[in-house]
């Protein structure tokens, strides 16, 4: 009987530790950029299509990654594929409302294994996300921006930025791209 009462209180214990360990994890969903956008709005973009790579040698826009730089891929949501799809923005029409764009960037590794050189995404340095909404946005021609930190010490995500017009900021560089309703990225050739 002892021994079945020793066992039942094992068993609770453990599964308080666990429950306990669970809620430690950070919701990355719960957190809301300056610009008022949540990280919510983007539940699933890990499984969005990629339209292309893109990588920075010198650490410019790589979150808190120091040199060498970053690897990027720029992800897209399925209004933003069937718009590419139908020629924008090289074409000169509007990206429509509800497009997304995420850029996930991660610290430039060395694959030690391959048998040549190979640079590897490392750790996770951030996620930024670019949505179309004109109504939502019409200060930054549409677009709204927001950026999300990935701290791989802590396992924990902060978000990014100096106020609620940090997207003033990004938009800013968006500018030069203006013909091409603000977008930098040209769907890869597969």
């Amino acid at each position: 009987m002892k021994i079945q009462n020793i066992a039942s209180m094992s068993l609770a214990a453990a599964s308080v530790f666990i429950v306990g360990v669970t809620f430690a994890a950070q919701d990355k969903y719960t957190l809301k950029s300056p610009s008022g956008i949540s990280f919510s709005e983007f539940k699933g973009y890990e499984l969005w299509q990629m339209i292309a790579p893109s990588q920075a040698d010198d650490g410019a826009g790589c979150g808190t990654s120091p040199d060498p730089g970053c690897i990027k891929s720029i992800l897209a949501n399925p209004v933003m594929i069937n718009a590419y799809a139908d020629g924008i923005p090289a074409n000169g029409k509007p990206v429509p409302d509800g497009a997304v764009f995420t850029k996930i960037e991660w610290a430039k590794a060395r694959n030690v294994e391959a048998g040549y050189g190979m640079t590897i995404p490392g750790n996770l340095a951030e996620v930024a996300f670019m949505v179309k909404d004109a109504k939502r946005f019409p200060k930054t021609d549409g677009w709204g921006y927001a950026t999300f930190r990935y701290d791989t010490a802590s396992e924990t995500w902060t978000a990014f930025g100096d106020g609620p017009d940090f997207g003033d900021a990004c938009h800013a560089c968006h500018t030069i791209v203006k013909a091409r309703d603000f977008v930098w990225t040209h769907y890869a050739k597969r």
